[in-house]
């Protein structure tokens, strides 16, 4: 923290805005440090507060419009894609997807304070096609709340934020190694866990041609269409006989089919 803040310093309101912008726009490098530095900064009169506050704010914004122009205009390629490099992209479209329709645009106002959430909100506000308009609104409020949190939280708190830094310092690398092991342990066991599940559901699977000779052959499994919302509602076609439910109602009642039929399930 130490290093962050002489660094900080050092460079002043330049360095806020590009390494917000960095973050936002998807670089794995945690703004949170830079922001409490700022306002230790600003709470020992180095920076001032209502310009760091409106840094923050511009970068942050910035990137999340170029983020929303390409869900605009690319649609659920570009979620596929942040999905895809998330710990649980089987889950990632639907959860996001389903924050979405529950939340409309409220979900910006605290995105940021989600991980994950916080890259995949802008390209979910224009893959859902929300007027330019009510997402800068939504999108600059959530960013102000986010910035005035750890902004203020490091400028109330200054002087020891300056203390804990002198104290990371002497711990050193030890630290460092720490924190990088607990990361990569965390990263091993979704790992790990995914695998695992794949695994069970690789031996559970059907095949389009399995469910098509079982149809024709007149067994009738029951087979509920599972699919989101939105992905319903953009190709409502179903195969014939199936049902379509939401993932929440078929989680709130497992046992609402008979044991003796052969359920079916299939998604996007």
């Amino acid at each position: 923290m130490r290093g962050t803040i002489d660094f900080l310093f050092r460079h002043g309101y330049s360095l806020l805005i590009g390494w917000v912008f960095a973050e936002q726009i998807g670089i794995p490098i945690p703004s949170i440090p830079i922001l409490l530095s700022a306002g230790a900064l600003a709470g020992t009169g180095r920076l001032r507060l209502g310009t760091s506050l409106i840094c923050v704010v511009l970068a942050a914004v910035m990137a999340d419009l170029v983020w929303y122009h390409l869900g605009f205009r690319k649609g659920h390629r570009i979620l596929n894609l942040l999905c895809k490099m998330s710990l649980e992209p089987d889950s990632c479209v639907r959860r996001t997807a389903n924050i979405y329709v529950k939340q409309g645009a409220r979900f910006l106002l605290l995105a940021k304070f989600v991980p994950g959430l916080n890259t995949i909100s802008p390209p979910l506000a224009g893959i859902m096609h929300m007027s330019l308009r009510r997402f800068l609104l939504f999108d600059a409020v959530g960013t102000l709340i986010w910035a005035s949190v750890f902004l203020g939280t490091g400028y109330i708190f200054s002087s020891e934020i300056e203390d804990a830094a002198e104290r990371i310092v002497t711990l050193g690398e030890k630290l460092v190694l720490l924190l990088a092991a607990g990361l990569a342990g965390y990263i091993f066991y979704r790992y790990a866990a995914r695998r695992k599940f794949l695994r069970q559901l690789r031996i559970a699977r059907i095949s389009v041609d399995e469910l098509k000779q079982k149809l024709d052959r007149g067994e009738n499994p029951l087979i509920v269409d599972l699919r989101d919302p939105y992905d319903f509602e953009a190709e409502p076609e179903i195969i014939p006989g199936a049902i379509h439910m939401d993932t929440s109602e078929f989680g709130e009642k497992p046992n609402q089919f008979s044991p003796a039929k052969e359920v079916i399930l299939y998604c996007t």
